[in-house]
């Protein structure tokens, strides 16, 4: 079987590391090239030399994977486009101009952008929104996460994602129905709007529930994440994924078929 030629960009961060690693285990794809921007020292990872992005670095490559900056992914979309590579996008915090020039270059290569790559959190996200179109206004919403100590933001990116869903089944834009942001704390209520409850303790890798309530009955979503390679699974699924398909603009719910 072919194998599938991939591009690492953010070599050296902590999901490019963890892309590289878990490459390493799958004998169906091969990296043919890493990129940094800021090389420093380290000039090598095993036979492959650390690249700036650049035209020379992608043009033997089928997909590039990127994890890096809003900044650096815009730079890596610039020249993608002029090879024709599909790229996948994990980076997250684009602002409405960079998401603007985003899908207008999705007209011309073929992108697939998530702000979490994990199968399973995708699946819920759906179900969040499938759960509250069904149960209607009459089922108040809250949202609890738990990760790291080293994490500083609150609530996760994917816990906003969950609300996003929770939020578009009740027909509305999260922004409207946003409530209380909580941080370490134990009393934690239902409210008219979607609270927000986040927790940081120990290495927790990432826990997300989705909680509907009537005072009757208590309807708990959750994912608990163990280990960090689920997301360069999920990343490296969608690049095989992505690979038939023609240019446009595509997400994990496509991936996952939902």
């Amino acid at each position: 079987m072919k194998k599938l030629k991939v591009s690492i960009t953010g070599c050296l961060g902590r999901m490019g590391t963890q892309l590289i690693k878990t490459i390493k285990k799958n004998k169906q794809i091969q990296i043919v090239s890493v990129t940094e921007g800021k090389i420093g020292e380290k000039r090598k990872i095993g036979n492959l030399k650390i690249q700036k992005n650049s035209i020379n670095a992608f043009k033997n490559t089928s997909v590039i994977i990127d994890f890096t900056t809003p900044n650096c992914t815009i730079e890596v979309l610039k020249i993608a486009k002029r090879l024709r590579k599909k790229v996948v996008i994990g980076t997250t915090g684009f602002g409405l101009k960079q998401e603007k020039y985003i899908k207008n270059i999705s007209k011309f290569i073929p992108v697939l952008k998530a702000g979490n790559m994990s199968l399973g959190i995708n699946v819920l996200i759906y179900l969040a929104e499938l759960t509250s179109k069904s149960l209607g206004s009459k089922y108040l919403i809250k949202i609890m996460e738990e990760h790291h100590k080293h994490k500083k933001d609150y609530p996760s990116g994917t816990a906003l994602m969950l609300g996003e869903g929770a939020a578009k089944g009740r027909g509305k834009s999260l922004k409207k129905i946003m409530g209380k942001k909580l941080l370490n704390k134990n009393n934690f209520p239902f409210g008219k709007k979607i609270n927000f409850s986040s927790k940081r303790k120990g290495e927790i890798v990432g826990n997300h529930s989705v909680l509907f309530s009537n005072n009757m009955e208590v309807i708990n979503l959750t994912h608990n994440a163990y280990d960090r390679s689920l997301y360069s699974e999920g990343a490296l699924h969608a690049a095989q994924w992505l690979t038939k398909k023609r240019p446009g603009y595509y997400s994990m719910r496509d991936v996952l078929n939902i």
